[in-house]
């Protein structure tokens, strides 16, 4: 699903393949607000949260204060998980009136700032008429776990020439609230039509396709409002704010800077990260069809980037998986080591990364290889993030699999006493390694190694002052002696003579 290409010939496949020994660039640049680098990242583990899902395609929060999650079904239905169970009646259910299969079916919901008080909300689908793509307003019943059907307002639909790169995604922006609208170019493969990069009018609203969307749906405008700010774009203002787009499939906001993160799948080499500052003033061009990521792809050699071009922060080669599924920025407070972490994933090989920005750039990590079908991240209304796995319709909390909870900040220690050292592991963590550090971090001393369960009693040093920059790592590993974990104290405690 969601970009594998089925129209694709062999002539452009093997033409394309040729262009995977070109060298990815990965661009690298500093932003206000950026974490500091670390030598090692997290290790994360998967807890299984919700379970018997048809297909799912995206996971929601209604950010009402209810806690609870809306799962997305492919087939047209919204499920609810609440109190940790599924609803056994859907929330909605508009599978009458859509075409659900393939790249086709109900692939988005958005939920507008004060919905609480509101009761209304947005999804995105493909029609069954003909598999154009519906954007529309529905609202809830007196039963807030229930939506009326036929409250539908249809505000926006798109022709769609081939039944694949629908997009799909909606979400409102935490900076400004309006809603943006993840358009792919149209389907068959390599944009046969060139709508990514088209901005003329053209019949059934096919300019629209390729591009990132910005509309005003709670202005009271009918159908919507064109935001005062859209860029001009082809000569005039429109619902267009970035294009160049092939199939963002999974887009998001960071709750916490407003950045926009773009999954874009790709072609037959590259899938990509594109990256927005919430200070963007819209117009940038993400390069498809003139490029795959960074490698030309019409034409395949000799191509120039476009007006405006934006790369793409991380691309991955189809050596490492086939269809890129965007992701959420950590934000809960329960691991604090995770804050800032980008979490996504690809769907052919259930691989999963992190990419964060740091005060020397971009990194990105390989976080784990699992045999999800990741079709979808999502978030809770803590910042709490949730994976979903298309074939088996299993909803996972990411969790960080090694721990260290005590110290991890705060305390005062005294030279020469003990001090239990604790910390929670996964289970695959058979043996651990502690270490400290009098320098906040900078240096590393080894306490001790090759230690069993989860609790240390530390000898705490002598020294002839106060040291008040003192952390401690714990590394977890496998029964084979490999790292697979890391955690240390979350702040600085102190080291104090009697």
């Amino acid at each position: 699903m969601r970009g594998q290409n089925i129209y694709t010939n062999s002539n452009q496949e093997d033409t394309m393949k040729k262009a995977q020994g070109i060298c990815l660039i990965l661009l690298l640049f500093m932003t206000p607000g950026t974490l500091p680098a670390y030598a090692e990242w997290p290790a994360i583990s998967f807890s299984a949260i919700a379970s018997g899902f048809d297909r799912p395609v995206r996971i929601v929060n209604a950010g009402d204060g209810s806690g609870r999650l809306f799962v997305v079904e492919q087939s047209g239905t919204i499920r609810i998980v609440k109190n940790g169970s599924v609803l056994p009646v859907p929330f909605l259910d508009i599978s009458g009136r859509l075409m659900s299969g393939g790249e086709q079916g109900l692939l988005g919901l958005a939920f507008p700032p004060g919905y609480a008080s509101k009761g209304h909300f947005y999804v995105n689908y493909t029609r069954i008429a003909d598999g154009a793509t519906v954007v529309a307003r529905y609202r809830v019943t007196a039963d807030a776990d229930i939506a009326d059907p036929a409250s539908q307002e249809v505000l926006l639909v798109v022709e769609q020439p081939f039944p694949n790169h629908n997009g799909g995604n909606i979400a409102f922006s935490p900076a400004d609230g309006f809603l943006y609208i993840g358009m792919g170019d149209g389907g068959s493969a390599n944009d046969p039509n060139n709508f990514a990069q088209n901005l003329a009018p053209l019949p059934g609203n096919k300019r629209l396709l390729g591009k990132m969307l910005r509309i005003d749906v709670e202005s009271g405008a009918a159908p919507y409002a064109i935001p005062i700010d859209n860029p001009p774009m082809g000569g005039s203002q429109s619902e267009i704010w970035a294009w160049g787009l092939r199939n963002p499939w999974g887009f998001s906001f960071d709750r916490a800077t407003a950045d926009l993160y773009i999954g874009d799948v790709g072609q037959n080499a590259w899938e990509e990260i594109n990256f927005q500052r919430a200070s963007s003033s819209g117009g940038r061009n993400y390069g498809w069809r003139i490029l795959e990521a960074n490698d030309c792809s019409t034409p395949f050699v000799g191509c120039v980037p476009p007006k405006n071009y934006s790369p793409p922060v991380f691309a991955y080669s189809h050596a490492r998986g086939c269809s890129v599924t965007g992701g959420h920025v950590y934000r809960a407070a329960e691991f604090p080591n995770l804050n800032g972490v980008y979490f996504f994933g690809d769907f052919c090989t259930g691989n999963i990364w992190g990419l964060r920005k740091t005060d020397a750039g971009w990194e990105k990590h390989f976080l784990a290889d699992t045999s999800f079908s990741v079709s979808a991240f999502g978030e809770d209304e803590e910042g709490n993030i949730f994976v979903a796995s298309y074939g088996n319709g299993i909803v996972y909390k990411i969790n960080q699999s090694i721990l260290l909870t005590s110290p991890n900040g705060g305390e005062v220690l005294h030279s020469g006493a003990s001090f239990p050292v604790i910390w929670q592991a996964s289970p695959d963590m058979v043996s651990f390694s502690l270490l400290y550090s009098l320098d906040n971090g900078t240096t590393w001393k080894t306490m001790d190694r090759g230690l069993p369960g989860t609790s240390y009693s530390w000898a705490v040093p002598h020294f002839l002052r106060t040291k008040r920059s003192v952390r401690l790592k714990i590394r977890g590993f496998d029964a084979q002696g490999t790292k697979i974990g890391v955690d240390r104290s979350d702040a600085v405690f102190t080291i104090t003579k009697f």
